[in-house]
């Protein structure tokens, strides 16, 4: 994620050495499931509402908000929107989806926009899923997080639904307690001037996940 943000410098200042902890983007993210007129689940809209701090880095990077009033120009939202979607190619977006125990792909995100609400940039953005997949039984399951745990993600923004309104969500919260513990071995290793990305260490990120488990009534058969 952080090299999408096109304010790398200003976050590596921000993340200090490694023996401080991780991470170091917070974003405040909701998820809005999408379901096809046969009430399969076929995409999920995605909002990211970024720290205040790494909102500040973004908009000084482009020259946004110089007055510093928290109000953007329509020239200046045309100028913010999209700057976290050019999106490597093969990168997950930090989202997974699993159903029936299938990891379930995504595409690139479409239908972008960005605002600054309350000093903070929040972005939505759409994604499909490679097919369409049923949300009935054990339902389906999403977790939103960076491996590295540079950033790190909360399931704190309102869940949704549209196309069907007889689905419920569930939020589990991570083990925090056996999520640090794993964190603190990794960094462990770690010598003053390095970074857990520079060891082929085991991805923690996954451990500190919200996990939304989402499940609805029978499909229709039209």
């Amino acid at each position: 994620m952080r090299r999408l943000l096109g304010v790398t410098a200003g976050l590596a200042l921000a993340a200090g050495t490694a023996a401080e902890a991780h991470p170091h983007v917070f974003i405040d993210t909701g998820l809005e499931l999408v379901f096809d007129a046969s009430g399969m689940l076929s995409g999920v809209r995605v909002t990211w509402s970024y720290d205040e701090f790494t909102s500040l880095l973004v908009l000084e990077d482009r020259g946004l908000d110089p007055d510093h009033d928290g109000v953007l120009t329509p020239e200046e939202l045309a100028k913010l929107d999209g700057f976290d979607m050019n999106w490597d190619e093969g990168w997950p977006g930090d989202l997974y989806l699993r159903a029936g125990g299938e990891e379930i792909g995504l595409s690139r995100p479409v239908e972008h926009d960005a605002r600054l609400e309350n000093g903070r940039i929040v972005t939505t953005h759409l994604r499909a899923l490679d097919r369409p997949v049923p949300v009935e039984g054990p339902g389906v399951v999403l977790a939103a997080y960076d491996p590295t745990y540079y950033v790190a993600y909360a399931l704190s923004l309102p869940i949704g639904f549209t196309g069907r309104d007889d689905c419920a969500a569930e939020i589990t919260p991570p083990d925090l307690t056996a999520a640090n513990q794993k964190l603190l071995a990794a960094m462990a290793e770690l010598s003053a001037d390095e970074t857990l990305e520079d060891y082929d260490l085991p991805p923690v990120g996954e451990d500190f996940a919200d996990r939304l488990t989402v499940t609805c009534g029978a499909p229709s058969r039209s």
